[in-house]
């Protein structure tokens, strides 16, 4: 059962961020979508990596399943991307939009491999 919501949380996961990322760059130009709801979607796909995380470490522990190194190797540095991202938000204050966006593809990239790896 936690291996299918892992597998599930996987494609909000990569869709998520990828859409944040690009709501987030276009916001870097376009003026009319920084909006509030922007920052409460990103907060929201980066608090999924971390479930992502924490169901895939739990779907092994429960049901004894072992992923292929790698795949675990790219959730970790996802989640460490998202710490990452958020500790230079102050640094970089004045390019938020733009830190947020190529971030969020980042992780997007390390989802996906990940994905690539498992299946």
């Amino acid at each position: 059962m936690l291996l299918d919501i892992h597998q599930v949380l996987a494609w909000v996961f990569v869709i998520g961020n990828g859409l944040a990322g690009a709501w987030c760059l276009a916001a870097n130009w376009l003026t009319a979508l920084r909006a509030k709801a922007l920052w409460w979607f990103v907060v929201a796909v980066q608090v999924i990596v971390a479930v992502q995380v924490i169901v895939g470490v739990a779907g092994q522990s429960v049901e004894g399943r072992e992923a292929p190194g790698f795949h675990q190797f790219y959730g970790f540095v996802a989640l460490a991307s998202v710490g990452l991202v958020y500790s230079y938000r102050a640094q970089m204050k004045d390019r938020q939009y733009l830190l947020y966006g190529f971030g969020c593809l980042f992780i997007m990239g390390l989802g996906i491999r990940a994905m690539v790896l498992h299946w």
